[in-house]
């Protein structure tokens, strides 16, 4: 079951359907960075999604490997999207990047979500296009 919830917000995420990614999240939800910046708290988080998506309209998640341990799945795989500009794939507009995820998920509802990446290319894009 938890595997299916873990899908189930990836596909959400993957379809930028905030009501649906924040019907899978816990109240006391937290999610952490690559940087280790943490924001906790489903409206928080629903703010949060509206803004990334808002800086990467085309943002998706690949998954390639899943690991699922009693409460916690660990996912790894690949991250992508461009800056301001659905699916525009131009050079130094456009990230690819391997990624890998920590989900922990209690009473059907996730606890946590932890990115694991190198965000640089993302950082770098954003200040180009300021």
């Amino acid at each position: 079951m938890k595997e299916m919830v873990f899908n189930d917000y990836v596909a959400a995420i993957n379809e930028h359907d905030i009501d649906k990614i924040c019907s899978f999240i816990a109240e006391d939800h937290k999610f952490i960075d690559s940087d280790g910046n943490e924001v906790s708290g489903k409206a928080k988080m629903r703010l949060a999604w509206i803004g990334y998506f808002r800086w990467f309209p085309d943002y998706k998640i690949e998954i390639t490997n899943i690991f699922n341990e009693n409460n916690t799945i660990g996912a790894f795989g690949f991250a992508s999207g461009s800056f301001k500009k659905k699916e525009n794939k131009e050079p130094g507009n456009y990230f690819y990047i391997p990624a890998a995820w920590k989900a922990v998920i209690e009473n059907d509802k996730l606890k946590l979500w932890q990115v694991y990446a190198d965000t640089k290319r993302q950082i770098d894009i954003i200040e180009r296009n300021k």
